[in-house]
């Protein structure tokens, strides 16, 4: 099957079986190994891009907060399963060109803060920078969902110079406190379980411990505020 009559069979699937079975996922990977395989090199050398901006921002900002603001940096690319169920569930054709134009968080860079407050300073920092592209910011923490998730989520552009070119790559950056990582790790946990029904009372228990941490995460950011910043040493 040539490289057209291949997508017309993957846009027929596209329109009759929702979610696309894991067996024609692997079968058109094999038929677009190398482009995809391509592309999926370009996000991680773009997710090493955002996250090498965050280490030397959490260098810098140690020495003015006597700290460091970043406990943890995690980062993650999709699957292909996930990319195919995604552009399937969207309707979209599946091929390479589709995913760069439709998908927007393929790649993924999670920076996982003490303080509510290091998540604005850091955001803001990082959004500042000329190579940086802001596409869209959604603030979980000063409007949480429904279920209780807190999060800062920014979808930026960044560039990545190749040995013939420079490139701009889509990243979804999240930043959460300790707190809300936890929460929202254990969270999925819970309600993504096989077989397994949410009731009510647990929906709302859970609700209730996502509101506990941010109440923690207040308190903790009002202790800090308590304790002088001591600097002196930092250029011994």
């Amino acid at each position: 099957m040539n490289k057209q009559g291949n997508q017309e069979y993957w846009n027929r699937l596209l329109l009759t079986e929702l979610p696309i079975p894991k067996e024609e996922i692997k079968e058109w990977l094999k038929s677009y190994a190398a482009p995809y395989k391509e592309l999926m090199a370009y996000y991680r050398c773009a997710m090493m891009e955002v996250e090498t901006k965050f280490r030397v921002l959490n260098e810098e900002l140690s020495l003015e907060y006597d700290r460091n603001p970043i406990e943890t940096i995690k980062t993650r690319l999709k699957s292909v399963e996930s990319i195919g169920d995604k552009l399937s569930g969207m309707n979209k054709p599946i091929t390479v060109e589709s995913i760069e134009e439709n998908l927007k968080d393929v790649a993924g860079v999670r920076i996982i803060c003490g303080l509510p407050s290091d998540i604005y300073t850091l955001a803001d920092a990082f959004l500042s920078q000329d190579d940086i592209v802001l596409i869209q910011r959604k603030d979980y923490i000063a409007n949480p969902k429904p279920n209780g998730y807190r999060s800062l989520h920014l979808i930026v552009e960044i560039p990545i110079f190749l040995h013939d070119e420079k490139k701009m790559m889509k990243v979804e950056v999240q930043l959460r406190t300790i707190s809300m990582d936890w929460w929202a790790s254990l969270e999925h946990k819970f309600r993504y379980k096989k077989d397994i029904e949410i009731s009510e009372e647990i929906d709302r228990e859970l609700k209730e411990c996502a509101e506990a941490a941010a109440i923690l995460d207040r308190k903790m950011e009002s202790i800090q505020r308590k304790i002088p910043v001591n600097n002196e040493d930092a250029y011994e």
